[in-house]
C-alpha cells in the first residue's frame, strides 16, 4: 500500500440569499472541499487498485469533517444535503474516479451522524481547470424534491495528467425558493434513504 500524496487542498462556499425571489432572512449555504492527490495509477492499466480505496478512507472522513466545520462551526445537523465527485487527469481512467464511492460517501455519512440516502455522486476524465457538476440531494431522503442541486466544482491549475481531485459537497438547505411540491423535509416518514 502507498500514502496518500496531496498537492493541494481546495475549499468553497456559496452564500445564496435569493434566486430572482424574495430575499431570504438567512442565506443557504453550499460548500465544496477538494483535494488533489497524485495519481498512482497513472500512465498504465493496473489490475489490483483495490488498496487505495481503503487509502483514502482517512482523506474522506478529513474531508467531512473540514467541510462541516468551514460551513457550519462543526455542527453537523446543520447539513442537509450532499453529493461527491471526482476528475481525474488524463493519464488516469474513470475507475480511479470511482474509487472514491466508499471513502467520500461513508465518510460524509459518518460525520453527519444521521445521513440514510445514498450519497449522489458524478466523475469524468479531464485537464486543468475541467469543470464537474456535483449532484446533491437531501441526507436522509433522496426524493426529497427541494433539495435537488448541483455544485460546479474546478481547479484551475488540476488535474495535472497524473493527478486526481476528489471532491465533497454538502449544502445547509436546499434551492432558496422551492416550490414545486413532492416530498419535503418535513414529510419524511420512512427513513429509509428515499422517502
Amino acid at each position: 500500500m502507498q500514502d496518500i500524496e496531496i498537492r493541494k487542498v481546495r475549499i468553497g462556499i456559496d452564500e445564496i440569499w435569493h434566486d430572482g425571489g424574495p430575499r431570504r432572512d438567512t442565506p443557504v449555504k453550499k460548500g465544496f472541499i477538494a483535494f488533489v492527490i497524485k495519481n498512482p495509477f497513472a500512465g498504465a492499466y493496473h489490475e489490483d487498485i483495490m488498496w487505495m480505496m481503503d487509502a483514502l478512507k482517512p482523506l474522506g472522513l478529513e474531508m467531512s469533517q473540514r467541510l462541516i466545520a468551514e460551513m457550519a462551526d462543526g455542527d453537523a445537523s446543520k447539513i442537509e444535503a450532499y453529493g461527491k465527485g471526482a476528475i481525474v487527469g488524463s493519464a488516469g481512467e474513470l475507475e480511479h474516479g470511482g474509487l472514491w464511492h466508499v471513502p467520500g460517501g461513508y465518510a460524509m455519512r459518518e460525520a453527519l451522524g444521521e445521513a440514510l440516502a445514498i450519497v449522489p455522486s458524478s466523475k469524468k476524465v479531464g485537464t486543468l481547470g475541467t469543470a464537474i457538476d456535483i449532484p446533491i440531494h437531501h441526507k436522509n431522503a433522496a426524493y426529497v424534491r427541494s433539495h435537488f442541486d448541483a455544485m460546479e466544482v474546478s481547479i484551475p491549475d488540476a488535474p495535472k495528467p497524473d493527478e486526481i481531485v476528489y471532491i465533497l459537497v454538502m449544502s445547509m438547505g436546499g434551492r432558496p425558493h422551492a416550490r414545486i411540491g413532492g416530498l419535503t423535509q418535513d414529510g419524511i416518514s420512512k427513513f429509509d434513504g428515499q422517502r
